[in-house]
C-alpha cells in the first residue's frame, strides 16, 4: 500500500494490558485468540474473545487473510493490475465500473477532501514532485511555476463518481488511498468478525485500531498515545485512553521528515500550497466509529495545523486530541468530544 503521504504507520497507539485482581469470580471466561499476520506492507494484530467458539481460529485468519487481500488487490499502488492501478492509467473522462469496496473508499475520500480541503487521494504526483515517493528523499525542491502546475492538475474536484463508476476529469491524475485504505481494512475485518458472533476484539493494522465490546471479567481497553518527543528508539506513554467501542487512528509528522539545504521537511504536503508543512502539531489522535473515517481525518487534521484542527473538530464534533510543539515544551489540546474517553 502507497504510504508516502502520512505517517500513520509509525504505531502512534499501542494497547496497554492491566491486571485486575479479581475474586470470587466463578464465571468462565471466554477463549482469547490471537491473530497476527502482514497486509498491505506492514503487520496486522488481532485480539478477539470468542464465546460461541462456531469457528476455528485458523478458519477465523483464513476468511480475515481473504478479505486483506481482495482490499489490498483492490487499493494497493504496488500492484500492478490493482483496481486502483488500472484506474490511474486511465485516460480523463472514460468512466470505469468500481467494486463495491473501491466505492465505499473513493467516496468517504471524496466526502473528507471536499469538507477538509487538506485531505487530497489524488496528490501522488505533487508528492512524487517534491521526491517523497517510495524509498526517495528531495534532492531538489520544486520550482514556483512547477507547483502552480501539479496544483492545477489534481484534486478530489476533478473526480466523477456516479452509478456508472467513476472517471476523472483530466489526464494524468492518480489516486493513492494511503490515509484511508488502512482504516477500511480495519473496518472490513471488523464487519467479519461481528458476522461470526464475535463481539469483543481489537483490530490494529499499521498502528491504526477498531475495538469493541471488552475484555473478561468486564474490563475495557486501554489505549496509550505515544509520547511524541521520547528518545529515538525508546517508546512512552503520554496518556491513557479508554476508548470503548470505536476507530482509533493516530498521525503525526515527528519521526518522519528529511533536511534539504538547510531546511526541514516533512512528507506531508498542503495539497492547496503544495508545500511541505511548517507548523506546531506533532501528533493527532482521532477517535470515530469508522477506523477509515479516523485514519483519513488524522492526516487531515495533521496537516491543518493546531488553530485549524481545533476550529475544525469543534465545528464537526469530533473527538480530537492534539500535541503541539510549543517554546516550553508540549502543549495539548481535547475537544469536548474526546473528554469522556480520557
Amino acid at each position: 500500500m502507497n504510504k508516502v503521504n502520512t505517517p500513520q504507520g509509525i504505531m502512534a497507539l499501542f494497547i496497554i494490558t492491566l491486571t485486575l485482581l479479581l475474586s470470587g469470580c466463578a464465571e468462565s471466561v471466554p477463549k482469547e485468540t490471537y491473530l497476527e499476520g502482514k497486509t498491505m506492507g506492514t503487520t496486522y494484530h488481532i485480539k478477539y474473545y470468542d464465546e460461541l467458539e462456531a469457528m476455528s481460529a485458523l478458519q477465523i485468519q483464513e476468511q480475515i487473510d481473504a478479505v486483506l487481500v481482495d482490499v489490498n488487490q483492490s487499493m494497493s499502488t504496488y500492484i500492478k493490475d490493482s483496481e486502483i492501478n488500472i484506474f490511474n492509467r486511465l485516460p480523463a473522462n472514460q468512466f470505469m465500473p468500481i467494486s463495491e469496496d473501491f466505492r465505499a473508499v473513493i467516496s468517504e475520500s471524496i466526502r473528507l477532501g471536499e469538507s477538509t480541503n487538506t485531505l487530497d487521494v489524488t496528490m501522488g504526483p505533487l508528492i512524487d514532485l517534491w521526491g517523497f515517493g517510495p524509498d526517495k528523499k528531495p534532492t531538489n525542491r520544486p520550482t514556483d511555476g512547477e507547483l502552480q502546475a501539479m496544483i492545477a492538475n489534481i484534486g478530489v474536484d476533478k473526480l466523477v463518481l456516479n452509478e456508472q463508476g467513476l472517471a476523472k476529469t483530466v489526464d494524468g491524475l492518480e489516486l493513492s488511498f494511503s490515509a484511508t485504505a488502512k482504516g477500511y481494512g480495519i473496518d472490513k475485518v471488523a464487519q467479519l468478525l461481528e458476522s461470526r458472533g464475535i463481539a469483543n476484539y481489537m483490530v490494529e493494522i499499521g498502528g491504526e485500531l477498531r475495538i469493541s465490546g471488552e475484555k473478561p471479567n468486564e474490563q475495557g481497553w486501554v489505549i496509550a498515545i505515544e509520547q511524541p518527543d521520547a528518545e529515538p528508539g525508546k517508546r512512552e506513554v503520554h496518556r491513557i485512553l479508554l476508548p470503548g467501542t470505536m476507530g482509533i487512528a493516530t498521525s503525526g509528522d515527528y519521526r518522519i521528515f528529511y533536511i534539504m539545504d538547510g531546511e526541514t521537511y516533512t512528507h506531508l504536503i498542503d495539497p492547496l500550497t503544495g508545500m511541505p508543512i511548517k507548523h506546531d502539531l506533532v501528533s493527532v489522535t482521532v477517535l470515530h466509529p469508522s477506523a477509515m473515517t479516523a485514519d483519513g481525518l488524522a492526516t487531515a487534521l495533521t496537516v491543518m495545523g493546531m488553530e485549524k484542527a481545533q476550529a475544525y473538530a469543534q465545528d464537526n464534533n469530533l473527538a480530537v486530541y492534539l500535541i503541539a510543539k510549543s517554546p516550553d515544551g508540549l502543549v495539548t489540546y481535547s475537544s469536548p468530544a474526546f473528554e469522556p474517553y480520557l
